[in-house]
């Protein structure tokens, strides 16, 4: 099959098939006579498994260092297990530092002492540091230094 039908055949776009290729997650293809890709069965069957991983969650990155154990026959159901085991390791990470930004946004929204139809300045907006990362941010913001001019005066 071309490249075309390859990509209908695993509901992608052509680019995402041309992209995958380019990252190493599928193998490049062979190229028929009149230069056209070539596609076979055990393409289609990689491709929907970069798919699916990604549905999962992985990144292309992480899918792309389980490939070449996949590939090799290298890659066992503890390995599988494990993986999924980090991955849902990462989602409650995600999940744990999601609910205390949530905390802070209804922190900063019980606090809010402007008038609803009146413009705020950023001097009225400043967020406090609950451990979320986004106070911590506006907090190295206010102490970073100034830039020094480099310019010698003439």
């Amino acid at each position: 099959m071309n490249i075309s039908q390859f990509a209908t055949a695993c509901e992608v776009s052509t680019d995402t098939v041309r992209y995958y290729e380019k990252q190493g997650l599928i193998k490049p293809a062979t190229r028929q006579t009149n230069g056209y890709r070539k596609y076979g069965d055990a393409d289609v069957q990689a491709l929907r498994f970069v798919r699916g991983a990604q549905a999962l969650g992985f990144s292309l990155a992480e899918i792309l260092a389980i490939m070449p154990r996949l590939a090799g026959g290298k890659f066992a159901r503890a390995d599988i297990e494990q993986q999924l085991l980090n991955k849902m390791a990462q989602i409650d990470e995600h999940m744990r530092q999601l609910k205390i930004l949530k905390k802070e946004l209804q922190t900063t929204f019980a606090s809010l002492t402007c008038q609803p139809e009146l413009p705020v300045t950023t001097t009225q907006s400043t967020a406090t540091d609950s451990g979320s990362g986004a106070g911590a941010a506006m907090v190295k913001q206010a102490f970073k230094k100034p830039a020094t001019k480099r310019f010698k005066k003439f």
